[in-house]
């Protein structure tokens, strides 16, 4: 009750403020992650800053869902993203947190750590609530930017000096920050920005456009007949299938990756809300997902990712999903109105496919029963009758600057000179279209899923506009990128890091009286340096301790590799990465390692990997040359105990000119299976 009376005071207080201000030093739109990371960073950097947006909830996607960070590699996310995921650490440390289930239970819970990635939404929200009380931020909620050209905006001399609200409430400040998901502060004050996916011929890239050859995960795994009668295409296309040709491969298009919710699921029982029909449902819209599923797929499993207290961040996954593609194409420039029918549309789906799968007499049995043990988190959500209150908007407008970063940044090709953080997650877009292919079946378009080769520094520039376009706004969020750079990017723990580098930036450009174009990028980093953001990042080798004796090979070389994913999210790794089985296709990937010995004699067999607890503990290796052959089983959810960085197989007699192999398979395995690279090492 004393803290409520506290939170209560504090709030008044600090509205009766908000009300009395005129200027700001800061005005952020949009209380996003982004948001009120910048937020705490001007407070501690002692500049007044108020947040005003449409959201009546705290954090954005963190706090909506997103419970399973995209992270990709931890150790270059630093500064206030850093510290939000060890407060939710903090909070799962307290035994109370704990109702559904023990701490000891949930295997990415561990008590020495020193962040929780992993979290319920109302935890999160919690945590974004705690930042903006403890640093006594003014939050308006629910107010609207008015985007009426020329009403919204008032600009004076290539500055924003006021913005201005539906309700008619108006915020003035010396510099401003868009860090909504939209760029609807960046768009009003009309700042150059691009929709849809570039060519890859506009800025040399081999991922970007059309992706019809590339699209191969979450795609139809059997020829599924696209037609209302099946044969006839004079009946029509079934729903949620575009009629025309996909494009050509690598052309600029519209078209932005897929939306969904990602919503909380529970199967305790006395947490657990059923799937209900939603206002509107339609069974025949999910007739193409109920033939892919009478086809022998199961993908509907899949994504169900645990957090805390038996809960889940549930993601899309498979060829006909929670994703609604192609169904969000205008959502980026539409009107408050029609984004708000996209957004019951979005909802009348996705809730629907949940009770379809759970509840239709002609879903498959075994499937039917699977999806109705699951239902809503009773305790989550409650203000929105426990389904998310933000949807994810993988990508929306993007800024269109002096610095654009592209896939050739990402992958260390072009260089990056003014480091405002680090992002490291794999190049991710999802599918964009559904469409009928020259065979006559159903295919999705659009998934890409590549790994940059290591994390990489996103430069200054991409979150300021050109001088001519705005001297005082930053955009942290709806960056200056391409399509396909933007798909690694957009990642909350990046999203906070370049709020909190962006507004650092503010409290310089307002210290030092200049735009923010201006700004003296050395100032700049020391200030990030001392404030704990990541800028550089050196990549861990396992050849940094010296050249290692003996022939290193790496997974890059090894054959049957193409059907195992790329990853670089943990390390130390040898080369660009390694690779993973994603923890499916039991039994049907292996990859060889092939060397030919110059000297007979002995050599030991090593071979590496990134340990983690969703790693497979019963790993098949199997050493062969000749006539012998040695079968053993190595854990994977153990570091390697040769200086943490390979694991010995034994010492054996190899004799020359003769072909030895080490393939390590993924056959009845308990968890990922990782190929990263073989050592033979002469005794």
């Amino acid at each position: 009750m004393r803290k409520m009376i506290l939170a209560l005071m504090v709030a008044f207080t600090l509205t009766t403020s908000v009300h009395a201000q005129k200027t700001w030093d800061i005005v952020i739109y949009g209380p996003t992650s982004a948001g009120i990371a910048a937020a705490v960073q001007a407070k501690r950097m002692g500049k007044s800053v108020v947040v005003v947006g449409p959201d009546k909830h705290l954090g954005g996607l963190s706090a909506g869902g997103l419970g399973w960070t995209d992270s990709g590699n931890k150790s270059v996310i630093g500064g206030v993203s850093r510290e939000f995921y060890q407060r939710i650490k903090r909070v799962y440390d307290q035994k109370k947190t704990w109702r559904w289930q023990k701490p000891e239970e949930y295997k990415r819970y561990r008590p020495d750590a020193d962040a929780q990635w992993t979290f319920e939404p109302s935890i999160a929200e919690s945590v974004f609530e705690d930042l903006v009380r403890e640093h006594r931020i003014p939050v308006i909620r629910n107010e609207w930017l008015n985007r009426e050209p020329g009403v919204g905006v008032k600009t004076d001399g290539g500055k924003i000096a006021q913005i201005k609200m539906r309700s008619g409430r108006t915020f003035e400040g010396k510099m401003f920050l868009d860090a909504t998901y939209e760029g609807d502060l960046m768009a009003a004050a009309e700042v150059n920005y691009f929709v849809g996916r570039e060519s890859n011929a506009k800025y040399g890239e081999t991922l970007n456009g059309v992706q019809i050859d590339n699209a191969k995960s979450h795609q139809f795994a059997n020829p599924i007949d696209p037609y209302v009668e099946p044969g006839n295409p004079e009946s029509g296309l079934l729903p949620r299938i575009q009629a025309g040709k996909p494009g050509k491969r690598g052309e600029a298009d519209h078209r932005i990756q897929a939306y969904n919710f990602r919503v909380c699921l529970t199967r305790e029982p006395t947490n657990r809300i059923p799937f209900r029909k939603p206002e509107g449902y339609d069974p025949s819209q999910y007739e193409l997902l109920l033939r892919t599923l009478k086809a022998g797929s199961w993908h509907i499993s899949g994504k169900f990712d645990m957090l805390p207290n038996l809960k889940t961040d549930t993601n899309n996954h498979g060829p006909f999903s929670t994703d609604n593609i192609g169904m969000n194409y205008d959502y980026p420039e539409a009107s408050y109105e029609r984004r708000k029918e996209i957004l019951a549309e979005h909802t009348r789906y996705q809730q629907g496919y949940f009770y379809f799968v759970a509840n239709n007499p002609r879903v498959p049995k075994e499937q039917r029963q699977w999806m109705a043990e699951w239902g809503l988190a009773k305790d989550e959500f409650k203000s929105s009758e426990n389904w998310p209150h933000q949807i994810y908007v993988r990508e929306a407008r993007r800024m269109v600057s002096d610095f654009v970063i592209t896939e050739p940044h990402l992958s260390g090709d072009k260089s990056t000179l003014r480091s405002v953080g680090m992002g490291s997650y794999n190049m991710d877009s999802h599918n964009t279209q559904r469409y009928v292919d020259e065979s006559g079946h159903v295919r999705n378009e659009g998934d890409i899923q590549v790994n940059p080769g290591g994390p990489y520094s996103i430069d200054y520039g991409a979150i300021i506009p050109t001088r001519k376009d705005c001297t005082n706004l930053f955009v942290p969020v709806c960056v200056s990128a391409s399509h396909i750079a933007y798909g690694s990017i957009r990642m909350e723990p990046v999203f906070m890091i370049l709020g909190q580098s962006a507004a650092t930036a503010a409290c310089i450009a307002i210290d030092d009286d200049v735009s923010v174009q201006e700004v003296d990028y050395e100032k700049l980093k020391s200030t990030l340096l001392a404030d704990h953001q990541v800028l550089e990042y050196k990549k861990p080798n396992r050849n940094d301790k010296g050249k290692p004796e003996g022939i290193v090979v790496d997974d890059t070389k090894a054959d049957g590799i193409a059907d195992w994913e790329n990853s670089s999210s943990l390390s130390p790794f040898v080369g660009r990465g390694y690779r993973h089985d994603g923890n499916a296709n039991k039994g049907s990937r292996s990859a060889i390692f092939r060397w030919t010995i110059r000297k007979t004699g002995k050599y030991e067999a090593r071979i590496s990997w990134t340990a983690h607890p969703n790693r497979a503990a019963n790993v098949p290796v199997v050493i062969e040359q000749g006539i012998w052959k040695t079968a053993l089983t190595v854990d994977q959810q153990k570091n390697p105990e040769i200086d943490g960085m390979f694991h010995s197989l034994g010492t054996y007699q190899l004799e020359k000119e003769k072909p030895v192999t080490i393939t390590i398979k993924n056959e009845g395995t308990d968890g990922y299976v990782i190929v990263d690279a073989v050592q033979w090492f002469k005794k």
